[in-house]
Formats: structure tokens, sequence, C-alpha cells
């Protein structure tokens, strides 16, 4: 009886479970170079957190809602992607932390404490905001007020609420998401650059594995040539 190795699979599938990462990611194109206008306001303006090859990681707190009506998705961020490399391929990996709090309590309280610190790191927030970025030809203060080029991208991230909980302040004042959003280039538009080094250890694992592999073999060949010599001597003496 002879069974296909994909109908084999098949019948595997229903007893695999299903995995949920903390990770969510999208992969897309640089776009070409475009004029960037330096007139007022500017991006420093805007508040708009930056990801570019140089600075690919940024560690904030996205705000988060529950889905409404008129915000199916929940809440908004803006992000914008810069100095990207034209017609390259480029991955942005949201991940964010993956414990689970079920005590209700705790989390009243760590919404309570969040609301207070968001609400006195506002001002200086919105302060540290609007400063030109250090070494950023592009900031309010600078001289220059030529146009410049380069390939940019706006990144808008939806973070909606997906919870329950007997506790009302909890259900009225989501607490924002700890995120980490990673910028990854890829190598020749094939592989992302982060998993080179998961790659070089990958390969040198399984050379040495080749390596080890025939040795074993070898050594394996010559005790079963070392036997048969042996077998055929002691033939040859009781003859």
């Amino acid at each position: 009886m002879h069974i296909r190795p994909l109908s084999i699979l098949g019948l595997l599938l229903p007893i695999i479970p299903a995995v949920q990462a903390n990770v969510e990611k999208t992969i897309f194109l640089a776009p070409e170079t475009a004029i960037i206008p330096s007139e007022e306001p500017s991006l420093d303006d805007l508040g708009v957190e930056r990801l570019s090859p140089q600075n690919p990681v940024v560690r904030t707190r996205l705000n988060a809602s529950f889905p409404t009506t008129a915000t199916p998705q929940g809440s908004e961020s803006w992000f914008f992607l810069e100095n990207l490399n034209p017609g390259q391929r480029y991955e942005v990996r949201v991940c964010w932390l993956s414990i689970t709090i079920e005590d209700t309590s705790l989390l009243s309280s760590l919404s309570i404490y969040t609301a207070a610190r968001l609400a006195t790191l506002d001002s200086q927030r919105q302060a540290d905001s609007i400063l030109p970025r250090a070494g950023s030809p592009r900031g309010p203060k600078s001289l220059d007020t030529a146009p410049s080029s380069d390939s940019v991208l706006f990144l808008r991230v939806h973070a909606a609420a997906d919870y329950f909980s007997t506790n009302q302040t909890l259900m009225r004042n989501v607490p924002p998401v700890a995120v980490d959003l990673i910028l990854d280039p890829f190598l020749f538009n094939v592989f992302p650059r982060s998993l080179v080094p998961t790659a070089g250890w990958i390969l040198v694992v399984t050379v040495l594995a080749v390596v080890l592999g025939r040795w074993i073999v070898g050594e394996v060949g010559r005790v079963i040539d070392d036997a048969r010599r042996q077998r055929s001597l002691e033939e040859m003496k009781n003859k």
C-alpha cells in the first residue's frame, strides 16, 4: 500500500497546534526618491518618530482603544521611514511584550500608573518632539531652506484592544502598548539582514555535521572491514 507524503501531511494538519507570535510585520519596496520641501512646518514639528537604516529600532508606546464604528481598527500611530534605498526590499516588525497579567487589580493599578505617568511626561515629550534630531539637515532651526530628495514613507500602525475585564476603569482607559519597531532591510531583496547571524550559525553547524558524519561513517566502515578481515583469518586457520 502506497500513501503519498502530501496525504500524510494532510492527515497531520488537524493535530498540529496553532502558534501565534507577538510580532506583526509588513514587507515593502522602497519608493523612488522624492523632493521633500523644507518650508515650515517640518516633520520635526509633527512629533513623528523616525526609522532609518542608520536608526532601525524605536522603542515606544502605542495608544490603543477598543474598536468602534468610527475607528474599527483601534487607535492609529504614525511613523516616518527615511533614508531608504530606492527599490530595496524592507521589513518593518512591530514586537510587543508577551506577558499577560491575569489579576484585575494589577491591571487596574498598571492602568492608573500609566495614565498618571503619561500625563506628567506629556509636556516634556511635546517639548522634545519639536527639537531637531542631531545631525538632521531638515530641523526647524536649519538655515538651509533648499528642498532635499530622499526615499521616504509614512508608516501607520493600528492598535486595537481585545480583552474584557470587570474593572470599569480598565475598560474605559486602555493602557498604551509597549512595542519595538524594527526596520530590517533585505540583502539582495531576498534575505533579511537581521537573520544573517542565524544563517551563519546554521551553515557552521551544517558543515560541522557533514564533517563529523563523514568521519563517523569512515570509522564505522573501518571497524566493519577489520571485523571481516579478522573473520577471514579465523576461517583460514580453521581450514
